[in-house]
């Protein structure tokens, strides 16, 4: 069965129609690069608009776009250097309506700058892969976070859950989600590391399950967590999707906390996704 998993709805929106969390959620590189994109574009059309009502800027060269180019560059930031003017009612005109694109654009700008600079994120990094390894006699499901930051996660919670295509008793295919118990969901402090676990009892949705069933059910485990960042006392959150092929069957996540000579802890983040094969007892 083919999977529509990000594919639009019939009948949503376009994408621009969600403009300010497209820009918002951008990465600062291309947000940077639209914002200068979008004002040269906007300087480009001023420049052609005041060329097209003639010869109507002071000490401009006749018919000079790169003048009237940054004719238009310091009227849309208020810059006014008092060489190049305005000398008809044409160019007036077109420099009222600039200033006061100029003033929207910068507000808009500045809102979203601010929007990214303020808005909390988390840097919490999960296992490439989940294993499912015996755990206290019990097979289970493990993978663990990180908590890339310096800083601390208070009250951070954990969630499992499973999707899987299945079909009803009327034949029709769903996709249907599972919770996963999990030994430990609640953290008051997440400082280092911390390693899920979902004991596959029969009362476990993963009972009985095999690598080639759940792969043939298009199976995903998707775990999320959430916390109160220590710093600036804000919620954040982080998601990651094991797909059936990033579970490790029979393997276990390599141990990362080594001992110091002065007694200390430490965690050896190089073998954070590391998986080994568990020792036949």
């Amino acid at each position: 069965m083919a999977k529509t998993r990000d594919a639009r709805p019939p009948g949503a929106p376009p994408a621009l129609g969600d403009l300010y969390h497209l820009l918002v959620d951008s990465p600062w590189p291309r947000l940077l690069g639209i914002i200068a994109t979008l004002f040269l574009i906007v300087n480009a059309l001023f420049a052609f608009a005041y060329l097209a009502g003639g010869d109507g800027i002071e000490n401009a060269r006749p018919g000079s776009f790169i003048d009237a180019f940054f004719f238009s560059v310091q009227t849309m930031g208020t810059i006014g250097y008092g060489r190049l003017a305005p000398g008809t009612v044409w160019s007036n005109l077109l420099v009222t309506v600039e200033v006061i694109t100029g003033v929207l654009g910068l507000a808009m700008v500045t809102g979203l700058v601010f929007a990214k600079f303020s808005r909390p994120t988390a840097r919490v990094v999960f296992s490439q892969r989940a294993v499912v390894t015996p755990h206290d006699g019990v097979p289970s499901l493990m993978f663990r976070m990180a908590n890339a930051r310096g800083n601390r996660i208070v009250e951070a919670r954990v969630r499992a859950v499973l999707a899987r295509d299945e079909t009803t008793a009327e034949g029709e295919t769903m996709r249907r989600f599972h919770d996963l118990a999990l030994v430990r969901d609640r953290n008051p402090l997440f400082a280092l590391t911390w390693t899920a676990i979902h004991p596959i009892t029969a009362t476990s949705p993963l009972f009985g399950a095999t690598p080639e069933g759940l792969a043939a059910m298009g199976a995903e485990v998707v775990a999320s967590l959430v916390g109160i960042d220590e710093t600036v006392s804000q919620t954040i959150h982080a998601r990651h999707t094991y797909a059936a092929a990033d579970l490790a069957w029979g393997a276990r996540l390599r141990d990362i906390l080594r001992r110091l000579p002065d007694g200390r802890r430490q965690v050896d983040y190089a073998r954070f996704h590391d998986v080994e094969p568990t020792a036949e007892r």
